[in-house]
């Protein structure tokens, strides 16, 4: 149904992997080393196949070849490290592996077999299944030199432990797409809502994306001629994409598809991989009417992989980047109304949507006004698919630090506004009011970004990883 391609950077995570076991078993029992170093590589090869760069720094026997591989790894550049328990080995072999690098480390702890032959297994054979054996000295050790880890146990083929290390890297891929990530910050925060205005310093400095501030002057130095090929293609994708309801003007559409066209060169000039935006203009001079033109080609970027946030909201960008990246979408939404008989929310908003997380074909409606705004044209109308979702929201404490806000539910099927927004039919765990009471006990911003899915698991890996945490409506554990 969507046939334009994704602008999204093909991302890989980095991942360290150091295996363990103890070099006094070497000569004692023979091929054991050897059977170890197999079932590593064949961990290794695993997580390539789940779309991992894997840096290998073989098996660590002994303390100083902890510290040789910590250092190799250190200058790697791994987004997360993996130690991979062979058998027993000491912690302090293990620790200086992980205070080398800094970062978190997941800890697999996969036995070959899923029981023992107790009748005919000899020492060997036990060690070469005995990785719980350190497991809990490795934890202390971690916990006591305040060292983030997650133990991650179950057997070597086991289903369970690899679905939750695939969440592991692809929580790694969406970070590692955050702190690379530019985002640009186009005009200026919608007057008076004290709630979205951000510091540039702030962000950078707990999420590693940098934040290129812009002006309408750059996004006007790139609009198209109207007759431009280019123009006449992305008026074709649009009757492509959207339902072009008979309320749309010809101008009005032809003037959005410029505009259209100029953004996708200004997110080509600057390399940026999401952009937050909002401009009033005045009296209906050029930078109003080029901000009333912006609607249709930010929702084409955001269904591409380049989340558009609409009145400055640079916070909940990086709500709708975090969604993108985990491939749950991620519309840029607030909360319309409360429907109390039959007991769900309705979320949308004005302006872009995450055309590619419906299941219907998304509506352009002409508007002869945006509401709260100045100038008129071109408007999205469409909801998410039916079925599970997740909203998350990215706010801040008033410590200054950053904190994500999630919650899981469900979207319905049933009739929507026909205003030209963005809005679909969510129902939650809790009835409207007590989710509404709950979500705005944790100080939310009034926007958040609704994606498809139940990822509340990945979310609370993804906060581990870049060290923000997590709350979730009602609580949950993340992990």
């Amino acid at each position: 149904m969507f046939p334009l391609s994704s602008l999204r950077p093909d991302i890989r995570p980095r991942v360290g992997v150091f295996g363990i076991g103890l070099a006094a078993y070497w000569p004692q029992f023979s091929g054991l080393k050897e059977r170890l170093a197999a079932y590593q590589e064949g961990v290794e090869h695993r997580l390539e196949a789940l779309g991992a760069d894997v840096v290998s720094a073989g098996l660590v026997d002994t303390a100083p070849a902890g510290h040789a591989a910590g250092e190799l790894l250190a200058r790697s550049g791994a987004d997360l490290l993996v130690c991979y328990v062979g058998t027993y080995a000491t912690s302090s072999q293990v620790l200086p592996v992980v205070q080398h690098c800094g970062k978190r480390v997941l800890v697999l702890n996969l036995q070959p077999s899923s029981a023992l032959d107790y009748a005919n297994t000899d020492t060997g054979e036990w060690l070469a299944n005995c990785s719980v054996c350190c497991v809990p000295e490795i934890s202390n050790a971690f916990a006591r030199a305040r060292i983030s880890f997650q133990v991650v146990s179950g057997t070597l083929a086991g289903d369970k432990p690899w679905r939750e290390i695939a969440e592991w890297l692809d929580a790694a891929r969406a970070v590692a797409a955050l702190r690379q990530a530019r985002i640009g910050f186009l005009g200026h925060t919608y007057p008076g809502m004290l709630d979205m205005y951000s510091d540039f310093t702030m962000v950078q400095a707990q999420t590693g994306a940098h934040v290129e501030v812009l002006e309408m002057c750059d996004l006007e130095k790139r609009l198209p001629e109207p007759g431009e090929a280019p123009v006449m293609a992305r008026l074709g994708e649009a009757r492509a994409v959207f339902e072009v309801l008979d309320s749309v003007a010809g101008d009005d559409l032809a003037w959005a598809a410029q505009v259209s066209v100029a953004l996708d060169r200004l997110v080509a000039d600057f390399d940026l991989q999401g952009l937050s935006y909002y401009y009033r203009g005045l009296d209906g001079n050029a930078y109003e009417r080029l901000g009333a033109g912006l609607i249709l080609g930010n929702s084409l970027l955001t269904a591409r992989g380049v989340p558009a946030s609409g009145e400055g909201d640079l916070k909940t960008c990086l709500a709708m980047f975090l969604l993108d990246r985990l491939d749950a979408g991620g519309s840029f939404t607030e909360f319309c109304a409360m429907d109390f008989d039959e007991g769900f929310l309705l979320m949308g908003h004005d302006g872009p949507g995450h055309i590619a997380i419906s299941d219907e074909r998304p509506v352009l409606r002409g508007l002869g006004l945006y509401h709260g705004k100045r100038g008129f044209g071109v408007s999205v109308e469409f909801k998410v698919k039916v079925g599970p979702v997740t909203i998350l929201g990215v706010t801040q404490t008033a410590e200054g630090r950053l904190k994500l806000l999630a919650a899981e539910g469900e979207s319905l099927p049933g009739p929507i506004l026909r205003v030209g927004n963005t809005n679909s039919r969510l129902r939650f765990s809790l009835a409207p009011d007590e989710f509404v009471n709950a979500w705005c006990a944790e100080g939310p911003t009034h926007h958040c970004a609704l994606g498809v899915g139940h990822v509340a698991g990945r979310l609370g890996k993804v906060s581990r990883l870049c060290e923000i945490p997590l709350v979730g409506v009602p609580p949950w554990l993340a992990l």
